[in-house]
């Protein structure tokens, strides 16, 4: 069975609702940036299912065009089309009492989604150049990285489908926006690959894992089981170390941490205005004029830096 890395609130918030909708029959619509971990919340919900010692069978809707992606999920008779020497089953009789996993939806073509949306509605479906009605009993888990909402008003994605997907709608948030995820997510999979690779036991110094916490990771999830792959089989030591890193991990979070560490213009000033006054022990006349600004001008400055002394001077 598998278990989700969920150290931070927005993930525990994924897990908790996909924990919640397992149990039920219902369609689920799954949202995140490619690589976030949509197919693992696809896992996590069909194993807490009533469906679990059932089929779970996945299709990949982007890797096939249109003719033979539905020729996959539908299936087909012989003679159906140039090719076809003998019948096929597809993946939605191979799904029969249990999940099907439909990655990358937005691809399918307008009519493979009007014969979706007749599956779902009727629980029945032909195959390709094939007249015998077919029932069907599967659970159905959409994942997309696509604007559905926009797909759909852009005409490019039935409505009446998306409606009968979006029965609950679940969103995996990129790894950038759960930065508590990282190190257990990073110790399982250097655990992973260090079997894999028949390496012995590792572990992740501290200066390694606090440049895998600063790195954004456009990749995802899915990046950061890359970086360790090569990080476990780059090593010599017991630790894998920062310099066995892709430099492209290990810079930008350099970068990031001086542009972090970087004051605003306006910090530069609150912190050049407060000096000058310490300079003229709290005489705020002279401040000014050392500034080169009006007595007035410095109190609107002191007021929008949060330090309003009031206009009482001492000098």
């Amino acid at each position: 069975m598998i278990e989700l890395v969920a150290q931070s609130e927005l993930m525990r918030e994924a897990v908790r609702l996909a924990g919640r909708v397992a149990v039920t029959d219902a369609n689920v619509l799954v949202t995140g940036e490619s690589g976030a971990g949509k197919d693992a919340l696809a896992l996590y919900i069909h194993w807490r299912s009533p469906r679990a010692r059932r089929p779970l069978v996945k299709i990949d809707c982007a890797a096939l065009p249109g003719e033979l992606l539905e020729a996959e999920l539908f299936g087909y008779e012989r003679g159906a089309f140039t090719g076809a020497t003998q019948a096929k089953p597809g993946r939605l009789e191979a799904s029969h009492k249990g999940t099907l996993v439909l990655d990358e939806i937005a691809h399918l073509t307008l009519d493979a989604q009007a014969k979706l949306l007749r599956v779902i509605e009727r629980r029945e479906f032909e195959r390709l150049g094939g007249r015998l009605t077919l029932r069907i009993d599967a659970r159905l888990i959409a994942l997309t990285n696509v604007d559905l909402d926009g797909a759909v008003r852009r005409r490019d994605f039935r409505p009446d489908l998306f409606y009968r997907l979006n029965v609950v709608r679940i969103h995996v948030p990129p790894l950038r926006e759960r930065p508590q995820d990282v190190p257990e997510l990073a110790a399982r999979f250097v655990e992973t690959y260090a079997t894999k690779h028949g390496r012995r036991k590792l572990n992740l110094s501290r200066a390694a894992l606090a440049a895998l916490e600063d790195y954004d990771y456009p990749g995802n999830v899915r990046e950061l089981s890359h970086v360790l792959e090569r990080a476990v089989i780059m090593t010599d030591g017991e630790f894998i170390e920062a310099k066995d890193l892709p430099e492209s991990v290990t810079v930008a979070g350099a970068l990031r941490k001086r542009r972090e560490k970087r004051p605003t213009l306006s910090e530069i000033e609150s912190e050049y205005i407060v000096e000058t006054l310490a300079y003229t022990k709290g005489n705020k006349s002279e401040a000014a004029r050392l500034l080169g600004i009006s007595r007035k001008n410095l109190y609107e400055r002191l007021a929008r830096c949060g330090r309003d002394e009031g206009r009482r001077d001492e000098g």
